[in-house]
């Protein structure tokens, strides 16, 4: 499995994806489509990103707002947008721990409505899909802390503050981001092959996506399980949880790559996590 996330390392990112126009970022992209410039690449660089196969991607919600971000096959996303403001990578003490980033959702925002969206132009979810999100939206409120996830279905996208729905291009993966302002990420999005994987696999992912919506960041972000490399911590930062352990937890929901061995709950670790934040 893949996951594909916008592990943001910028405000823009850390929230909603804001509205950019193609003009307002073309001087940033070479003029190649999709590929990167060497000084693109270096920046990355000094930022910790592997910069393997990275491509420039555009990236449009459902409620219509567009951006450019950088991909490298893994499951990190940078904006274009901005890039050379973006703090290089800083030393930290890695052990293997579970990890947040700086923002987080502020105790008035807490009671989160989640929308499992069924619309149609292959971006709704299927009857897994719908299946496994109630289940996500269980693992957290069975964790009886401050967030209270309430759950419909529908199309009304506007009215909610995380929209869990399908992208045809994630295959079987996500893409999510991180809150900004005190309140959840809104986009969850998923594969179209992570339903048909099964309710289990699909609530893994969906749960995982929702994880980062709250600001959890990957177990393993300075040394992928899948790759090794290292997702840098930008200034959304790469804090670690206290009281979660120092050594590869495999079987956390928040470790960036599959094991094969997902059963869509979280661990004791991830569970104490999200208690001591909220």
């Amino acid at each position: 499995m893949k996951i594909i996330k916008l592990l943001a390392l910028s405000a823009i990112v850390a929230g909603c994806i804001t509205s950019c126009q193609k003009e307002e970022v073309a001087s940033e992209i070479n003029e190649v489509d999709n590929v990167p410039t060497k000084e693109q690449l270096l920046k990355l660089t000094k930022m910790g990103v592997n910069t393997k196969n990275v491509t420039i991607e555009t990236i449009e919600d459902l409620d219509g707002s567009v951006g450019d971000y950088f991909v490298n096959g893994t499951d990190l996303g940078i904006p274009v947008q901005g890039l050379s403001d973006q703090v290089a990578l800083e030393t930290l003490e890695n052990g293997n721990k579970q990890y947040r980033t700086r923002n987080l959702i502020s105790s008035r925002n807490r009671t989160i409505n989640v929308l499992g969206y069924t619309g149609g132009g292959g971006n709704g979810l299927s009857n897994t899909g719908r299946q496994a999100l109630q289940r996500a939206v269980a693992n957290f409120n069975n964790l009886n802390t401050s967030l209270n996830m309430r759950l419909s279905f529908g199309t009304n996208y506007q009215a909610a503050d995380l929209v869990v729905y399908v992208r045809s291009d994630l295959g079987a993966g996500g893409l999510a981001g991180f809150p900004s302002g005190g309140r959840a990420y809104k986009w969850a999005r998923i594969g179209p092959n992570v339903a048909r994987n099964g309710v289990t696999y699909a609530t893994h992912v969906i749960t995982h996506e929702m994880g980062h919506c709250i600001g959890l960041r990957h177990t393993d972000w300075f040394a992928r399980s899948c790759d090794g490399s290292n997702e840098g911590q930008g200034s959304d930062g790469a804090i670690h949880i206290p009281g979660t352990p120092t050594g590869i937890d495999r079987t956390s929901i928040m470790i960036s790559c599959a094991t094969g061995n997902e059963n869509g709950v979280f661990n004791r670790n991830d569970a104490r996590a999200i208690q001591y934040l909220y």
